[in-house]
């Protein structure tokens, strides 16, 4: 085994602490859980469940904002080849609004276990618990860097809600949604200067919210300071 191997072996290996623990109490069927989008200014939050074989590995798994877009469509293909069950679940506006960003994350995040085709008897999560689901769960923060279900997850919610947003794009051409997908980035606050919110902006995050009541305008450059990413 070359040395870079050994190397990834070790990584994977102590990703799979929280499994081997859950493993080792008995449970069978873990599912890693994390969402994307809960920052954004537009479009859903997406969640993923990823339930893997105990003591699978696959190599370059990690957390999805460490990966390049092409990584991480390779390992969400890999992940659902090899996963013993996966599901993505999500909200959008207006909904999402309606119910607040946390609300509509947990939401998904127990759809998405709710679509498992294995049941889960165990969950692991990347920060929050889901205390409407009667299954035993771990709330790991930063788990998308600390557990190999999470990381799974973290990478099929991460690949689906792109495509989503890619999609929103050409519905929403003006916006850019298939470039920033849905932050708040300089391209995007601009074209929310120059076009107002649509029906996929998030009203109750901010600047959205402000411009939707017409308190925001071109000639304030400090938007861009204040909200851009």
């Amino acid at each position: 085994m070359s040395n870079q191997a050994e190397r990834e072996a070790k990584r994977l290996e102590a990703m799979s602490l929280y499994e081997k623990e859950a493993i080792g109490q008995g449970y069978l069927h873990i599912a890693g859980i994390d969402e994307v989008g809960r920052g954004c200014i537009a479009g859903p939050v997406v969640s993923a469940a990823v339930i893997l074989p105990p003591g699978e590995f696959i190599a370059g798994v990690n957390d999805s904002k460490k990966l390049s877009p092409k990584k991480r469509l390779e390992l969400a293909a890999e992940i659902k080849r090899r996963a013993l069950a996966w599901a993505v679940a999500c909200i959008f506006p207006p909904y999402l609004d309606s119910i607040n960003i946390l609300n509509a994350t947990r939401e998904t995040m127990a759809m998405a276990v709710g679509e498992l085709l294995l049941k889960p008897d165990y969950l692991l999560i990347d920060a929050l618990s889901l205390p409407d689901i009667n299954i035993k769960q771990q709330a790991i923060i930063k788990g998308d860097s600390l557990s190999i279900s999470i990381a799974s997850a973290s990478i099929v919610a991460k690949v689906e809600r792109d495509r989503l947003m890619e999609n929103l794009d050409l519905i929403h051409p003006v916006y850019g949604f298939g470039h920033h997908k849905g932050y708040a980035t300089r391209e995007h606050l601009q074209a929310l200067l120059a076009h107002g919110p649509c029906s996929m902006h998030r009203v109750s995050f901010e600047p959205v919210r402000s411009l939707q009541a017409g308190g925001l305008y071109a000639e304030q450059p400090s938007l861009f300071d204040q909200f851009s990413t």
